[in-house]
């Protein structure tokens, strides 16, 4: 059975901008500036050769989504034109490592501010019940309705824009830009330390690929996920700058140092007092929670694309559609269990230390990024073939968005349990390819 097409093109820029924005730039700007030592003009450069990678690989994916509105996003691009193998393995990466890494993160950053914006006692474990909690409401209602879940997609992309805007254009008036900009780096990131901003500036603008899960359910899916792949990441960049520049101007590098994911609280207290500051910091809560709605909403998804593909085990089970509500329930039951081992593992990692300035979703986005280079490559090759007729949308785009995955990659190498989360990855990986090959030999004629 078919799923029915949900969403338009203002629902798709959000679903996008809304995964983007709302949690990372949150709770990652003191992690950036731990990387630049301080320093805000590297950061800036930082974002801007990062956000390359997102602008340009947005571009390039676009080219593909224009050929196949089938559902997928990525893993029907990588089948269609690539091959099943390729599709398999990074599907299987997504749906066990990188899909639950993320949501798992990002719920546990609404427990974050959900503790700061009433006051409650901020412990790890409450921390962690609490955006457990809206994880399995977040799960309950996407998997209930597929409108709902879209409509709230909506409505927090235009919540998370408020604070963001705000908080960026306020700091610039009442700051002191001047200042913050000419803070230089230390001498601890005087060398290639710096690079390591790179993993959270990944975090920050990650998800936009996500909006192509939903590709199938899109209206006019072959001209308006290009629109919304193109429009999207610009004003995420846009947005994305005002803000950390805001935020450094008026509270200082080394306070947003000092406070991590309390320098909203503090900026919104001090420039528009109690009350003021609880509601803009109501609206960011609001803004994270909405990026855990956009990546349940594409994760949901996931098992079920796969499974239609016979790329899973009980690929029977896992492709069924509920009549009553056109919703792949038990898919989005199959992501909720895979989620659950990831919180447990998330919980160890956060407990102990065991990532510094990092947590157990960046190596994820970063093999992520290394992936999507060879359908960079294909976009490249059908330029080649005649397929793609611009220079620019055959060439320059694919080459400039490799560029900016290479640079995340290396940036990735920075972290001392890289290899270690890499293998990881790549067991999913080749799990995902053999089982595809070995699917297909069943099926072969002796």
């Amino acid at each position: 059975m078919e799923s029915r097409r949900h969403y338009g093109l203002v629902t798709t820029i959000a679903m996008i901008v809304g995964i983007v924005i709302g949690s990372g730039i949150f709770f990652k700007s003191d992690n950036i500036l731990v990387g630049t030592g301080g320093s805000v003009k590297l950061g800036i450069l930082v974002f801007c050769i990062a956000a390359v990678s997102i602008i340009f690989g947005s571009l390039t994916i676009s080219n593909l989504a224009s050929f196949t509105d089938r559902s997928g996003g990525v893993v029907a691009y990588s089948e269609e034109f690539i091959n099943k193998r390729f599709a398999s393995a990074f599907g299987w990466f997504q749906t066990f490592v990188y899909f639950p890494t993320l949501t798992t993160v990002i719920s546990w950053v609404v427990g974050i501010y959900i503790s700061l914006l009433f006051g409650i006692n901020m412990t790890l474990n409450t921390q962690i019940l609490i955006g457990f909690i809206w994880f399995i409401i977040c799960f309950a209602y996407n998997m209930w309705s597929a409108k709902f879940g879209g409509n709230f997609q909506t409505f927090a992309t235009i919540i998370k824009i408020i604070p963001l805007l705000l908080i960026g254009i306020a700091g610039l008036i009442f700051g002191n830009p001047s200042t913050a900009f000419t803070i230089q780096a230390s001498a601890t990131s005087s060398n290639a330390n710096w690079v390591s901003a790179i993993g959270p500036i990944a975090f920050s603008f990650d998800g936009w690929i996500i909006a192509t899960t939903v590709s199938h359910e899109v209206k006019k899916a072959k001209k308006n996920v290009p629109i919304a792949l193109i429009f999207a990441p610009l004003f995420i960049l846009l947005g994305y700058l005002i803000y950390f520049i805001g935020v450094c101007s008026y509270v200082g590098p080394a306070q947003v140092q000092a406070l991590g994911d309390e320098s909203v609280s503090y900026f919104a207290t001090n420039l528009f007092g109690g009350f003021a500051a609880k509601a803009l910091l109501a609206f960011v809560t609001i803004s994270v929670m909405g990026t855990v709605n956009g990546v349940v909403l594409g994760y949901i998804r996931l098992p079920y694309s796969l499974a239609v593909r016979g790329m899973l085990p009980n690929s029977e089970w896992l492709k069924k559609i509920n009549p009553k509500n056109d919703m792949p329930l038990n898919s989005g039951a199959f992501a909720m269990a895979i989620c659950l081992v990831w919180w447990v593992i998330h919980y160890i990692v956060m407990n102990f230390n065991l990532l510094a300035n990092s947590d157990v979703s960046e190596i994820a986005i970063v093999m992520t990024y290394v992936l999507y280079i060879v359908l960079y490559f294909r976009v490249f090759m059908f330029w080649r073939q005649g397929k793609i007729k611009s220079i620019v949308k055959g060439v320059v785009f694919p080459a400039l968005a490799t560029l900016g995955s290479l640079f995340i990659f290396y940036g990735g190498l920075q972290n001392p349990f890289f290899f270690i989360f890499v293998f990881i990855c790549l067991v999913a990986l080749l799990l995902g390819y053999f089982y595809e090959r070995k699917a297909h030999e069943a099926m072969s004629p002796l």
